[in-house]
């Protein structure tokens, strides 16, 4: 789907979608909530009414009869309120914690999905912000946030009730400055929102930079750059305390108003209602009842200014997520309906052209062959467009022109993992996962026997090391590989490789890592892993190409020689001098 398709899909952010996606499929625990807080809340009010009783009647009238009985009324208020509160919150934050979850899940499951050019032009940190952070505001749309607001809602209304039976113009009083604190609530409510939105990019942002720079820890020791990376997260950090202050600034203002407001009215209620009790007109009771109720009316729509503030950053979490949602995936594409089960591997570009940014081409009308069982080699200088043409052949990008095309399908219109099915790669950064070796080499087929993982071990000669470890296989590598030397991650990615069985190939750099003696053996491995596949070869040490099936030179994105070693040779161009510079060194 592309971008300006996005208008037919329910927005992640909109009150519609949150309705019937998130508090709809939870009604039944969300009914059982409001059930709950209601009790909860109407248990509340026994306090301040009792309070009319205590000093009306059972102090004035010393009646011990009526105290018992206010005592026990008192009493199985609070247990009432008690037990709901904890079942409030065994039901409704579990399940927001449960539904954060699903929606990280979601969230992963979106971005893992999405093209290599938005993971190109993303932080892995920034990323891993997003799927963890954006979902935290939700459990206030689920928790207990929106039934406290409605609890505070209905216990407003209740004492809103009692104040006027026991007093209309004190009530009246009373109501006027919580009008006035509704209307400065929703104003900065209004202001918060984007200030959580752009709290969300620095967080990520910044995660984003501490990662990057915890993984290349290395390289800050080597060069002596703690001080200037410290000087990074500093000023990152002080992005969002910045942010934060904000944000800060609002609410206080939210709450200093209230303060003032209600501290206005509390001074008015005292002095209207002292002058009504020397009047006798209202008794001591009934004053001290309507102060309670004053604040058990007040203390929830003070409350919900927070649960608003809560709410609102729940939504701005959702504005992020939104976004996510709305980029097109990879397998969005609705040409892409072409399933291939077998391949044979025949690969064929037709005039192909690409580039990473607008009206900046990297490739220029690339066209060859590469037959089912071929080796085809890719040499040139750095930058020349080797790998882009290998990601292509690997359908990690779509050509801007021209036609790729697999068995004489076009690739742009065959499945994503149908094809990719049939791919293997041992890339130029051998990227290993934390784990250990066994993990890492069955990563394409977890599910593989014990014999093919040791024949791929063999294959790769990855035993040839791990036998020298104490736990063999078993042994754990620690993050990306960092125990094992560059040799002994290329070794493992190789072994991936061959245990992955695939009928195209793509070999990045390959042996780059291997020192003489490992490459001889690897040479001999990457020889039959070859046999009966298609593979593509990017390599600058150009001995480990000569037996390929046709050598394709690439400068500034164009073929500009092709043939096999013998041949290029023979014609003493581009890949004469490259081929001979390399002889010298």
């Amino acid at each position: 789907m592309s971008k300006n398709d996005t208008p037919r899909r329910q927005r992640l952010n909109s009150l519609k979608y949150v309705f019937y996606e998130i508090i709809w499929p939870r009604k039944n625990l969300i009914l059982i909530g409001l059930v709950l807080i209601v009790f909860n809340r109407l248990s509340g009010l026994v306090l301040p009414g009792s309070s009319k009783y205590l000093i009306d009647d059972v102090i004035a009238k010393a009646d011990y009869d009526l105290l018992k009985w206010v005592l026990i009324a008192v009493f199985a208020a609070v247990l009432v309120q008690s037990v709901t509160s904890y079942l409030l919150t065994r039901l409704l934050s579990v399940e927001a914690q449960n539904l954060i979850s699903q929606l990280r899940a979601k969230v992963q499951k979106q971005i893992i999905h999405l093209p290599v050019r938005f993971f190109d032009n993303s932080k892995s940190g920034s990323l891993v912000s997003r799927i963890m952070h954006d979902a935290e505001g939700v459990r206030n749309l689920v928790g207990t946030g929106l039934v406290q607001l409605f609890g505070g809602i209905l216990t407003a209304i209740i004492a809103l009730i009692i104040l006027l039976n026991i007093n209309t113009i004190m009530t009246l009083i009373a109501v006027v400055p919580l009008i006035l604190f509704g209307l400065i609530s929703l104003k900065a409510f209004s202001f918060i929102r984007p200030i959580f939105r752009e709290r969300s990019v620095i967080n990520a942002d910044v995660t984003g930079r501490l990662t990057e720079s915890l993984g290349g820890i290395r390289v800050i020791k080597g060069f002596n750059a703690e001080t200037q990376e410290i000087s990074v997260f500093e000023n990152g950090v002080d992005r969002l305390f910045q942010n934060v202050k904000k944000s800060l600034t609002s609410t206080s203002l939210v709450t200093s108003s209230a303060t003032l407001l209600m501290g206005v009215a509390s001074i008015a209620i005292m002095g209207f209602g002292g002058n009504l009790i020397i009047k006798n007109e209202l008794t001591t009771g009934d004053f001290v009842a309507f102060v309670l109720y004053l604040g058990f009316m007040i203390a929830p729509i003070v409350q919900m200014s927070n649960i608003g503030s809560q709410i609102t950053e729940a939504f701005a979490g959702l504005d992020r997520m939104d976004e996510i949602f709305h980029m097109s995936k990879e397998d969005d594409d609705p040409q892409r309906t072409k399933e291939i089960a077998r391949i044979k591997g025949n690969i064929e570009f037709k005039d192909v052209t690409f580039s990473y940014e607008k009206d900046k081409p990297v490739l220029h009308g690339i066209s060859f062959t590469a037959p089912a069982g071929s080796v085809t080699a890719l040499v040139g200088s750095s930058g020349s467009g080797k790998t882009t043409i290998a990601g292509l052949a690997a359908s990690y990008f779509k050509a801007d022109n021209g036609v790729i095309t697999v068995d004489g399908s076009d690739l742009s219109k065959v499945t994503l993992s149908s094809y990719r099915a049939n791919l293997g790669v041992v890339l130029q950064d051998d990227f290993l996962f934390e784990g250990t070796i066994r993990e890492n080499i069955l990563f394409p087929r977890p599910d593989a026997s014990e014999e093919d993982l040791q024949n791929s071990v063999k294959a790769a000669y990855v035993n040839e090391f791990s036998d020298r470890f104490e736990k063999g296989l078993d042994t754990l590598i620690g993050e990306r590989g960092v125990k094992l030397s560059g040799g002994q991650r290329q070794r493992i990615a190789i072994a991936r490789a061959i245990l992955a069985n695939p009928k195209i190939l793509v070999l990045d750099e390959a042996t780059s890592n291997l020192d003489t003696e490992s490459e001889k053996y690897i040479q001999q491995s990457l020889e039959q892993l070859m046999q009966g596949r298609t593979t593509f070869v990017i390599a600058h040490r150009l001995s480990t190409i000569r037996r390929a099936t046709q050598i394709l030179v690439i400068e500034n994105g164009k073929i500009v020689e092709r043939g096999n070693h013998d041949e290029l040779i023979a014609k003493e161009g581009r890949y004469f001098q490259l081929y001979t510079y390399q002889a010298r060194i």
